[in-house]
């Protein structure tokens, strides 16, 4: 029988309306509707084009509800922080929240054969909580919870270079894949605490790819079930002013940062800063603003180094930008790839028990999918003569 649950959520996991599904089958509205509620079940010719379209098997729409199978928790699409410069739709939303749930059930098929390793960002969100829990200047207490967090986090004390490595040894999952032009990252805890960073892939350098994993975890440790989906445009600019808040004094260390900055000569010239982004993989544009904050620069200085940056173009595209190496996340494909190669768990297996191909795997991860074709037709591992102790 066919599941109607599997259609939406593979849907909505796509980006599709109904009707836009709709138009690539050549059915009615109507028609997809009836589908997803049981109330009609499509002809194997819809269900190839469904497979051909979504890259899952044929028997991806017979099955229990895949998401409920595996799933021990939910994320709920109020609660994802964008860093965007654009508010984002419900329908956004919902998409994103679909494909964590995806991830989940892939990771939680995962969890049955290893034991990841321990949470500890959720130790430091509930530090974070308490120290800024009490009256005062709350962005004050914002930088000094950011140094705290960088300690914490083991962050080394002149180099930004092992962040991402930080954040997912510290338990957090972190994916990329194209989110859209408008979107740089996002973030979201689900209901059972682990936290996760989709990181969007265009356009990228290493000091903004920075930027983003620092404001990201500052959404994450100050903004503990906020529910963003339902806040005006006033209360987001002052949760992404102090995302922003949080990720220039973790990226730039205050006492760290002056002994940098105190023997450049020409202070309010943007290419004074090149070597230091060398070192710090944080932007000339970043540094400057926080240059100025720490009242290194001057406003005259600040507004002639703005200038300046105009006319070298430097705010399309700055130095080092093409030359510093983009990192990208790497936790759950070194997991896999210990499962595969101790043959814990096969590919093969996890195409069966989710039903999917390939593509659909590469493309929820954003893992290339030649990590994949390597490990195709792997067998599990079968117990031979060479596993006997025998003396």
């Amino acid at each position: 029988m066919f599941v109607g649950p599997n259609l939406t959520n593979i849907r909505i996991l796509h980006g599709f309306t109904r009707k836009q599904l709709a138009e690539e089958l050549t059915v009615t509205e109507q028609a997809v509707w009836q589908y997803e509620n049981g109330f009609v079940s499509p002809k194997m010719e819809i269900v190839n084009k469904l497979k051909a379209i979504f890259q899952v098997k044929s028997q991806y729409f017979y099955k229990e509800d895949q998401l409920s199978k595996h799933k021990k928790t939910t994320v709920n699409h109020n609660h994802i922080a964008y860093r965007s410069s654009v508010m984002n739709s419900i329908q956004k939303t919902q998409f994103e929240a679909t494909h964590i749930e995806n991830l989940i059930a892939l990771l939680d098929l995962m969890d049955g054969k290893l034991q990841f390793p321990e949470n500890r960002l959720r130790k430091l969100r509930n530090k974070v909580i308490a120290k800024m829990d009490h009256p005062g200047d709350r962005l004050a207490s914002i930088r000094r919870v950011a140094e705290y967090a960088r300690d914490f986090l083991g962050m080394r004390e002149n180099s930004n270079n092992d962040l991402l490595f930080q954040i997912e040894k510290n338990g957090a999952f972190v994916f990329e894949k194209s989110i859209g032009e408008k979107i740089d990252a996002y973030s979201v805890w689900a209901n059972d605490d682990t936290p996760y960073i989709m990181l969007g892939n265009l356009k990228k350098s290493a000091a903004r790819r920075n930027f983003d994993l620092a404001h990201e975890l500052g959404h994450l440790l100050l903004h503990y079930k906020v529910e963003f989906a339902l806040q005006d445009k006033k209360n987001l600019r002052e949760y992404e002013h102090e995302a922003n808040v949080f990720a220039g004094s973790f990226l730039l260390p205050k006492n760290q940062f002056i002994d940098d900055i105190q023997p450049i000569l020409k202070i309010s010239h943007p290419d004074s800063y090149i070597e230091l982004k060398r070192k710090w993989m944080v932007s000339i544009q970043a540094m400057a603003f926080r240059a100025h904050f720490l009242q290194w620069m001057s406003y005259q200085q600040y507004r002639y180094f703005n200038i300046m940056l105009n006319r070298l173009k430097y705010k399309e595209i700055e130095p080092l930008d093409k030359e510093l190496p983009v990192p990208h996340p790497g936790k759950v494909k070194s997991i896999l790839q210990l499962l595969f190669e101790q043959k814990y768990l096969t590919l093969d297996e996890i195409i069966d028990d989710m039903e999917i191909d390939i593509g659909f795997l590469a493309n929820l991860t954003g893992i290339e999918k030649d990590f994949f074709k390597e490990y195709q037709f792997q067998h599990a591992r079968a117990f031979s003569i060479q596993d006997l102790d025998v003396k």
